[in-house]
């Protein structure tokens, strides 16, 4: 990790709403074990607890979960699940610490027993599980044609890779986040993408955010439940360090979803979207990665 001066760290930081924070209690267990030379050596790990979802008196899933913003996970999953409409109104959102579970109440009753019985097991860390029709309400979507500068690709590039993060405390963990231009505006991370995707997706309807001009960032790679989580939340632009997959760019291409991947110091390459890229930076005037910048997260 290449070592940030404490000036610039707090600069970045400055324009976080929700950044990071590795230091918090009970996200990390320090653990000791033995290198390939038999030594002894230190490691903090990261801790994984069970999170039950309940929306109303229905109980929908019990995820695996760091524990942080456990509030804007369940709204972020029942909203990314289509369990919680644009018209619904939540009255309560209620986190038990010690029964581990958060429960989410409407003004009106709910119920989803026909979608519950339909489970798909996507590609997620973690083990992500999407409920009913992955594709249900997707032909409908047709997203923004947002315009994206790739000096704003680089500007995000540049200040993420450098946030004090778990992911680079301690790995075995993603990192999603929500942007606007060229700056970072929360940062969340989780065991699974798709639980980070949905901390993101539960803050902005919490805090009633706009996403046609948002570009949302990810550690991880960019799969069909990734990019429909995106296009789902109404998010026009999806980047990330990692690759792609086919029926992810598939669907990209389909609902007008700008995907960029690969992004490493000077490079990276578009799959869908390219016409919404405004190249306003010479890729030459980026500095290139060394072996210091690699995260851990790509071990």
């Amino acid at each position: 990790m290449q070592l940030v001066k404490k000036s610039d760290l707090t600069e970045i930081l400055a324009e976080y709403l929700i950044a990071p924070d590795p230091g918090r209690a009970g996200l990390t267990r320090p653990v000791q074990g033995r290198d390939e030379h038999g030594r002894l050596v230190d490691l903090s790990v990261v801790e994984e607890r069970p999170l039950t979802i309940y929306l109303n008196r229905q109980e929908i899933v019990t995820a695996m979960t760091i524990g942080d913003y456990p509030e804007y996970l369940a709204l972020g999953f029942l909203r990314n699940q289509g369990m919680l409409l644009p018209d619904d109104v939540v009255t309560r959102v209620d986190f038990d610490e010690e029964l581990e579970t958060v429960v989410v109440r409407t003004a009106v009753e709910t119920s989803h027993e026909e979608k519950l019985q339909k489970k798909t097991r996507t590609s997620g860390c973690a083990v992500g599980t999407v409920f009913g029709d992955m594709m249900e309400g997707l032909e409908d979507v047709q997203l923004p044609a947002t315009p994206v500068k790739t000096s704003w690709l680089y500007a995000l590039a540049h200040k993420i890779n450098r946030t004090p993060s778990l992911y680079l405390e301690a790995g075995a963990i993603h990192g999603t986040v929500l942007c606007h231009k060229e700056r970072p505006l929360v940062y969340m991370e989780d065991v699974g993408r798709h639980n980070a995707v949905d901390k993101i997706a539960g803050w902005m309807l919490s805090e009633g955010v706009s996403a046609s001009d948002k570009i949302l960032y990810t550690t991880g790679r960019m799969t069909s439940e990734m990019v429909i989580k995106t296009a789902m939340m109404g998010i026009p632009v999806l980047a990330s360090r990692s690759g792609f997959t086919a029926w992810g760019v598939e669907i990209a291409q389909q609902v007008g979803l700008t995907l960029i991947g690969r992004m490493k110091g000077q490079r990276f390459t578009c799959l869908s979207g390219d016409e919404r890229l405004e190249r306003d930076m010479d890729p030459k005037s980026v500095p290139q990665e060394g072996k210091k910048h690699k995260r851990k997260g790509e071990r």
